[in-house]
């Protein structure tokens, strides 16, 4: 007798003497019924609490434990084929039984013990359509109200998302997938005939295909259809609703999805079994094909609890230093040094039918970039050591371009050519343009006041007379003691005066007093608005100004006349980022002439060099300079000018207060087609 069969009745005949003495699962059989799949599992012992079980939607499978039961039934697998059910598979580990009911659909079902019976009823496939419900939002509107938009986006991760304004923040919204849609529906509400329409999105390249608005009853209705392997969220924001559809993407070489470990957690617990036998039980479980080099030896003893699957296969794979590659619902085990072997060879293949295939030209109209910028990508002619490092083409390959009428023709294998014309799709694009708007603002506000005395005396042939006149110095005819007069606080500012002139009786002697007394109050305001169009990461440079001359000597002592400028210069470059934003790094310049020197005029400079992140058609100030001179000055006379009130005839007092403030506002937006071709 061959030897693995032999082991295969010992195996089955253990089984059965360790049934009689433990607790064990029988027999299971399936049924349908009135549309309903019924699975029977008969028990040796009568059991008290219904297993515990849980239902996997994809793949769609129904697990239930049972613990403290053996696997009496002699087998792992067995194929039904029939209603919704494809297989089932029992796998013991440690103290506990578990069967595994693969189906065809996800579904609902129910457990019902009866003595040493479970029965398993599986809900009919017509009545369980996968439908995924959720309440958002509970609808708190009396009334029907009207949405204000709904708008489709491409998010910088590639997902679609659904935009709805909302009239308020009180709308109901229900959220469901049925098959594979996803229907949202805005309750208590209504939408504009010029929203009701079908979108085709596809051109936006994210997970959503169409979006269709519609009206029903009382009820706003989008409805999403999505492609591929995909996930939703959903978010509200005061009267902002927001679905995004994000792909789901998928690594083949793993064995489930998403980061670490993912896969349905089992127990193992072997005393030296051998390697491919363990591999047998791990394919049972998972419904996975595996297939195990020859030369794929030796046993191991391990013994794993609740873990998942795909971890346990990678800690059996390292422990033997072996190695898997996937390829479908296929595994393929083997050493390491086999399987990167077999890789070698084939790369070595892949290049060699390479070097034997056909060439094919092929020819590439550019719309926006430049031919030659992108043969030179191709072929890795660029600039830097790493150049050539970067061809796409291969070696066989060679491309030309055409200036006059900016084609590209490429000649190269058919796989090649391919991978061009992905390429030259993704970056032969129109360029977005901006429009970046500054506002300079340069504000003073003055103030100054002053207060001063003149006093003198002399003779006069006019006696007994006193006169009051408003007049400049040459008024006052006799010589003067004291000269403390107001100061204007500018060029343009004027002194106003009151003058006194006292005469003695009987004498000719007169004294003339003059008060002088200014107060000054000024603003102004100087607002410069540069604005300049370019396309995203391009420079753009505006400047207007004035050029002043002054001499320069060189060495051999001549003189030569050079220029240097006092004008208002605004430096930009924009950068569009996938959110709409806009980053901007800016250098704004507001000179004007100053004060003439004997070396020529002065140049008062304000300048400011950053870089800011600012949303579209949004206003930031970037940056601001505020000065303010205030001056408190008093002359007297020592001694008079202190003496308690005609102190105040002996000194003169002024004070001035001057301030200056300079504001730069920025302002970018991008702009549509529609605004450039105005």
């Amino acid at each position: 007798m061959n030897s693995r069969v032999f082991a295969a009745f010992l195996i089955y005949f253990l089984g059965a003497a360790l049934a009689h003495a433990q607790p064990a699962i029988q027999s299971i059989s399936t049924s349908v019924r009135d549309g309903s799949d019924v699975v029977k599992v008969e028990v040796s012992e009568p059991i008290e609490v219904a297993p515990a079980s849980f239902s996997v939607q994809s793949p769609a499978r129904v697990v239930l434990d049972f613990l403290g039961y053996i696997n009496g039934t002699g087998k792992t697998s067995t194929d039904v084929a029939q209603g919704n059910m494809r297989s089932f598979a029992i796998v013991q580990a440690s103290d506990r039984t578990r069967l595994v009911l693969n189906l065809k659909n996800s579904t609902g079902y129910r457990t019902v013990v009866e003595g040493k019976v479970v029965w398993i009823y599986m809900d009919p496939i017509s009545s369980t359509t996968k439908v995924l419900s959720t309440n958002f939002a509970e609808n708190k509107n009396k009334n029907i109200t009207e949405l204000q938009d709904v708008d489709f986006r491409r998010s910088a991760d590639g997902s679609g998302r659904v935009v709805v304004k909302l009239p308020n923040n009180q709308v109901g919204v229900d959220i469901r997938q049925e098959g594979r849609q996803l229907i949202v529906d805005f309750m208590k509400s209504k939408v504009p005939d010029s929203l009701k329409r079908k979108l085709d999105v596809s051109d936006f390249a994210t997970p959503v295909r169409f979006v269709s608005v519609s009206q029903v009853g009382d009820v706003v209705r989008v409805v999403v259809e999505p492609q591929g392997v995909w996930e939703h969220s959903a978010y509200q924001s005061d009267e902002q609703f927001v679905l995004e559809v994000k792909e789901v993407k998928t690594d083949p070489r793993k064995l489930t999805q998403g980061p670490g470990y993912n896969g349905q957690k089992l127990s193992l617990n072997f005393q030296s079994i051998e390697i491919r036998s363990l591999l047998q039980v791990i394919a049972d479980f998972t419904n996975f094909n595996i297939i195990t080099s020859d030369s794929v030896t030796g046993s191991v003893t391990l013994r794993l609890q609740d873990v998942p699957w795909d971890q346990a296969l990678d800690i059996i794979l390292q422990s033997k230093g072996l190695g898997m590659r996937k390829n479908g619902n296929v595994l393929w085990v083997a050493p390491k040094d086999e399987i990167a072997a077999k890789e070698k060879l084939e790369l070595e293949n892949v290049v060699a039918v390479q070097s034997l295939e056909p060439l094919r030209t092929q020819s590439f109209q550019i719309n926006y970039a430049k031919a030659a910028d992108i043969a030179a990508g191709l072929i890795g002619s660029g600039s830097g050591s790493a150049a050539g490092a970067s061809r796409i083409l291969t070696t066989r390959g060679s491309v030309i371009f055409e200036t006059r009428t900016n084609q590209l023709f490429v000649t190269d294998i058919p796989s090649k050519l391919e991978q061009v014309q992905q390429l030259i799709s993704k970056i032969d694009i129109a360029v977005r343009q901006v429009l970046i708007e500054a506002r300079i603002v340069e504000a003073s506000d003055t103030f100054g006041k002053s207060l001063g005395a003149r006093l003198g005396g002399g003779s006069s042939n006019s006696a007994g007379s006193i006169g009051t006149y408003s007049s400049s110095s040459s008024g006052l005819s006799a010589g003067s003691f004291v000269s403390l007069a107001a100061t204007g606080t500018s060029s343009s500012s004027s002194v106003g005066t009151l003058a006194l002139s006292i005469f003695g009786a009987g004498s000719d002697s007169i004294l003339n007093l003059e008060i002088s007394a200014l107060e000054s109050d000024g603003k102004g305001k100087v607002v410069s608005n540069p604005r300049v169009i370019t396309a995203d990461q391009v420079k753009a440079l505006i400047e207007q100004g004035t050029e002043l001359p002054y001499q320069v000597a060189s060495s051999s002592g001549a003189t030569s006349i050079a220029f240097r400028k006092a004008n208002l210069k605004l430096e930009v470059t924009p950068q569009i980022t996938p959110e709409g934003n806009i980053i901007l790094t800016l250098d704004v310049t507001k000179d004007s002439v100053g004060q003439s020197t004997s070396a020529g005029f002065a140049i008062d400079t304000k300048h400011i060099q950053t870089q800011v992140l600012v949303e579209n058609g949004g206003t930031v100030v970037i940056g601001g300079i505020y000065t303010e001179e205030v001056t408190d000055q008093v002359n007297k006379i020592p001694f008079f000018g202190d003496l308690p009130g005609i102190g105040v005839l002996f000194r003169n007092t002024s004070k001035a207060s001057t301030k200056k403030e300079l504001l730069v506002f920025i302002t970018p937006k991008v702009l549509s087609e529609k605004a450039l071709a105005r």
